[in-house]
């Protein structure tokens, strides 16, 4: 394991667990209180902008559906917290689709370093993995998740949990929060209610609908870093097979996307990081093309038939396609499963002779080593998928605070907005970076 920072962290039992909020979390209990702030939705964008909000003498409320905060950051990165990504901050900007102008001012106010500063001044220590994706050092989402609510705890900042919001409006003095438990007013509100994915952790898109509310259009959203679903999908008995850098194209009548990284079979369709990353693109009926040999290498592919045909007429076609990528560079390695897998499919007996391969049956074949067509049928959905794609339209918020250009006083943080990242800890930067912009635009709003 190689450490990135280390530093002597306090033992997980002297941070306080996410339990029984009534018992970490001081605050009035009474409805119909008036804040200086509150915050719907106790995930790390809420908790973190809340964190940073904090004034001597202000009143912060955070307002959760679930039973404790952070539900969904319990389980993010298989429950070890990818918190960020290593590397310069400006590389950040190409990992989320087409948004990533818009993160420019929150990733540039609040850095990966930055983020790794805080934590590490906390007392929790980080480690770089591999894919340069950092975690802490306990491996514990847990961990996050509690110095998160213990510094809540420290500030002031109100919790209160089992609170779903029911409505929100505007008013003269600010916001009118009902829940079923009570109403509350405040004259500044952010929503940080994530998105849609994993709706058993409380992300079942109760935000939107607060946007809408308030006058914002929703981009349409959809699973993302989520796997796909492919028709006749010829490819289940190789479940598990993974190649290490494959390019992938996606068509919809044309070819609108090209990418390139880790692809996986599965058991129904495709998977890996490269199709996870891709899939914030992907609609059902659309076309993806596998190269396991690149196009532009196909008429060295060619050549390099005829020339084994010729010259080695009596060797076995599934032979000599197991030494395709030392004589055509950059293809992916074939197993003599998916060598078999790829003659069935281009209609090919598995013990043909190079001498018996027929013009018509090569072309065949070097069209789907270059360019294998697979329909998908469907993404696998928000129980699956990471994130969400679509949300909160950006041009509506303005990049440099997360306050509505449309409604004075009210923010939007985290995964509401329509930005998703890559997998590798790029969507919990952008959640933590847009939660401190927002908190230090907030401070500023303070009477």
């Amino acid at each position: 394991m190689a450490k990135l920072h280390k530093k002597n962290c306090r033992k997980p039992d002297d941070v306080p667990k996410a339990g029984c909020m009534d018992e970490l979390l001081p605050g009035p209990e009474d409805s119909n209180c008036h804040y200086d702030l509150i915050i719907v939705g106790a995930g790390p964008s809420g908790l973190f902008c809340a964190i940073n909000s904090m004034q001597n003498g202000k009143k912060i409320l955070i307002l959760e559906k679930k039973n404790s905060p952070g539900h969904k950051l319990l389980i993010s990165g298989t429950g070890q917290c990818n918190i960020t990504h290593d590397g310069d901050i400006q590389d950040f900007l190409d990992h989320y689709g087409d948004h990533g102008r818009f993160l420019r001012p929150a990733l540039l106010g609040f850095t990966n370093r930055d983020l790794i500063s805080f934590f590490k001044g906390l007392g929790l220590g980080i480690v770089q993995e591999k894919g340069d994706k950092i975690f802490p050092e306990t491996m514990r989402a847990r961990d996050v998740l509690n110095i998160l609510i213990e510094q809540c705890r420290e500030k002031g900042v109100v919790i209160k949990c089992n609170q779903a919001v029911k409505s929100i409006a505007r008013n003269e003095d600010g916001f009118l929060v009902g829940c079923k438990g009570g109403s509350y007013r405040s004259k500044l509100l952010a929503i940080a209610t994530g998105g849609c994915s994993y709706p058993a952790t409380g992300s079942s898109g109760d935000g939107y609908r607060f946007a809408s509310i308030l006058g914002h259009r929703i981009a349409e959203i959809g699973p993302a870093l989520t796997p796909l679903l492919i028709k006749d999908y010829p490819f289940s008995e190789l479940a598990g097979l993974s190649f290490p850098d494959m390019k992938i194209s996606l068509c919809r009548q044309v070819k609108i996307r090209e990418h390139r990284g880790i692809i996986q079979f599965t058991h129904e369709g495709l998977s890996g990081p490269g199709i996870l990353d891709l899939s914030r693109y992907i609609r059902a009926e659309d076309i993806l093309k596998l190269s396991f040999v690149p196009d532009d290498k196909r008429k060295a592919l060619e050549e390099w038939l005829v020339d084994k045909a010729r010259l080695d007429g009596k060797r076995s076609l599934l032979s000599v396609l197991a030494d395709l990528p030392r004589f055509v560079p950059s293809s992916v390695p074939l197993s003599s499963r998916l060598i078999k897998r790829m003659l069935e499919i281009s209609g090919i007996a598995s013990d043909l002779k190079m001498a018996q391969l027929t013009r018509e049956m090569r072309n065949c074949l070097i069209d789907n080593l270059t360019s294998l067509s697979l329909v998908v049928s469907d993404l696998c959905g928000y129980n699956i998928a990471m994130v969400t794609r679509g949300g909160v339209e950006t041009i509506e918020v303005n990049p440099k605070t997360m306050q509505s250009r449309l409604v004075k006083g009210l923010y939007l943080v985290g995964e509401v907005l329509d930005v998703d990242g890559d997998a590798g800890g790029y969507n919990l930067q952008a959640i933590f970076s847009t939660g401190m912009l927002a908190a230090r635009s907030i401070k500023s709003n303070f009477d």
